[in-house]
């Protein structure tokens, strides 16, 4: 498997692993998503995106629709922000060179 297909693996196969320990294996409750931030991002390249201590917080900014679970949609969105966010820290604030602009 390429790189980034065992990152899409790995980014599926974690989501099931925390959803999983409960009835709801599609979603993740607020004690799943907090278990999971704990263990899963614990480098300071992610602490600072994601405080879990204040799990309240992240739970409704990931639960865009309202019903107190994260499902798989609304994590791998979270993902990809933690993603951006990983590429800006590391490459700093790059403006975007020709995209949409006449030099």
């Amino acid at each position: 498997m390429s790189k980034l297909e065992k990152a899409i693996v790995s980014i599926v196969e974690v989501f099931e692993e925390y959803a999983g320990k409960d009835e709801q294996k599609s979603q993740l409750s607020n004690a799943e998503l907090r278990d999971l931030i704990k263990t899963e991002l614990k480098s300071p390249e992610f602490k600072d995106k994601v405080d879990p201590e204040n799990i309240k917080e992240v739970m409704e900014e990931l639960d865009k629709n309202h019903d107190g679970e994260v499902n798989f949609r609304e994590f791998s969105q979270c993902i990809a922000g933690l993603a951006r966010g990983y590429y800006k820290k590391k490459h700093g604030n790059e403006e975007r060179r020709g995209r949409g602009r006449d030099k």
